[in-house]
Order: C-alpha cells, then structure tokens, then sequence
C-alpha cells in the first residue's frame, strides 16, 4: 500500500490561507508543465529540472495516457490528494486503492530545496520499514494541500520527529544480530532488579542510538520553511522523506474542492474523481 501517514502530530487548525502556491515558487518560467483535468476543474503544475528522473517519467506516462481515467483516489482534507494508481480505473465503489503502480520504482531524488509547502507536488511511495531507500513509486502522485502551522506548532513538529528517528533507530538496534547479548539483558525479566546494571544498559542503548542520530542528522524546519508553513501552509512532516518534482500554478482551488470531498473509511471519494493529464508548452512572453 503506498500511502502518506497524517500522523498525530499534524494539528487541527482551523482555515487555509488561499495564497497561491506562485508566491512561493521558484522561477515560473523553467520546467515543464502538465495540466491535470477533472470533473471540478483544471490543475496546472510545473515540473522540476532538478528531479529529472521524476519529470522524465511522469511526462512519459503523460504521453502514453497512462494516468487518463484514473482516479484520485486518495484524498484528506488538510493534507493532500493522491493519485495515479492504474488500478482505480473502473474500480468499483469501496474497494480500496493504492496498491498499483506501473512495475517499476524511482531512485530517491530528495533535496532540500524543495519542501511540502501547500500545493508541491511528490511521488508516493511504501513506508521506511519496507523501503528504507525511499523509491518512489513508479506513477502514484500527490499535491499537498496542507494546513497552516504556528511557530509553536512548529516546533512540536521538530520534536516529533526527532523523537520519532529515535523510535525507529532503537527498534533498527534491537533488530541487528550484532546486538543480541544487548538485547536480550535489557529485555530480561529480571533486568530491573540490578538498578547499576540497567541503569549501564541505557546508557550503552542512548550512546549507540545517539551515534547513528547524529549520522541520520537533526530534523531542523529552515527560516525559508517556516514562513512558508505558517503563511500559506503545508506539511511539514513529510520533509525530507519524499521527493518532491513539481508545484501547482494554477488551479489550488480545484485541489482545496477535491480535498473536501466526502469520503469512505479508506479516504476514497464517495464520487469518483476521474483525471486525464496533458503536457503543454508555456508562451514565452515577449521582451
């Protein structure tokens, strides 16, 4: 299943600021651009030239009509609408989708320079526990919607995070045959009684685990982020964790409709939102 988890942290607060995503993109006039056409309207978006292999591979999909009738068929008000799965195409009401894909995946293509602020457009992909190199999925897609954030906010996203890596880095420790003897002691029933002893466990487990997060790096929001997500909006907990290869120009509005479509238990659209998508070429304006 290739889903994007809205986790508990990301808070309900109330309203969007329509800003359109052009106030925060880069230069507009480079990249290709795709229109993707629904029942409730146009979306314009501009692909990245710095995810080549993303931009390369949608436009072929694009060309083939690969994504022509399927649906998004994954959406949560506040956060994003999902698409591109082949399998939607013709899925009867309720089944749930998101396992498709067109056989293949796609290197990461991650950068800093690009992140979830309302309206970017990224590749969707299999959870960290089975896709610890990040591939994106082949042709599922999609557009951040987001909410807007507080400072405070903010930074309990920050903490989050971190504390999250920390989770996953202790599981990962536990996992490795190397740390078995480690393991085993600190998960002995009677690990507790000897206070010096399990108190020396810990620390060994903090130091290991500290040492592989200082090598994974301190999730850190930017200023340039930061204004972003408490402007426009975003989110900003996918940071860092999936590639992003385009933005929406125009056309936020018909995202914010889909976005509030009522939905099933699996944030499928009770009302099939069919796509088609066209590549086209953007008129140079004169000198």
């Amino acid at each position: 299943m290739v889903r994007l988890f809205k986790t508990a942290f990301v808070f309900l607060i109330a309203g969007l600021l329509l800003f359109p995503a052009e106030l925060f993109s880069q230069d507009s006039d480079t990249g290709k651009l795709v229109v993707i056409s629904t029942p409730k309207g146009d979306i314009t978006l501009r692909l990245f030239d710095d995810t080549p292999k993303h931009r390369d591979n949608f436009l072929k999909l694009a060309e083939q009509g690969y994504f022509d009738g399927t649906l998004f068929h994954r959406v949560i008000n506040g956060f994003m609408i999902q698409g591109g799965d082949p399998d939607s195409k013709g899925a009867a009401p309720g089944i749930e989708l998101g396992n498709g894909g067109p056989g293949y995946n796609l290197p990461a293509e991650i950068t800093p320079v690009h992140f979830h602020r309302r309206g970017m457009l990224a590749a969707a992909r299999e959870d960290d526990k089975v896709n610890p190199q990040r591939l994106s999925d082949g042709s599922q897609f999609y557009i951040v919607q987001g909410k807007v954030f507080s400072q405070k906010d903010l930074d309990l996203v920050e903490k989050e995070q971190n504390s999250m890596t920390k989770q996953r880095i202790f599981v990962k420790l536990m996992d490795d045959p190397r740390n078995l003897t480690l393991r085993n002691q600190f998960f002995s029933p009677d690990a507790k009684k000897d206070s010096a002893h399990f108190r020396f466990l810990l620390d060994t487990l903090n130091q290991l685990i500290d040492r592989e997060f200082a090598l994974e790096g301190e999730f850190k929001l930017t200023e340039a982020q930061r204004e972003a997500y408490t402007t426009a909006g975003g989110a900003p907990h996918l940071d860092g964790k999936y590639t992003i290869f385009g933005e929406v120009v125009e056309g936020m509005e018909v995202v914010d409709a889909i976005a509030s479509e009522k939905t099933d238990k699996n944030d499928r659209p009770l009302s099939d939102i069919p796509i088609t998508v066209k590549i086209i070429t953007r008129k140079k304006s004169k000198p």
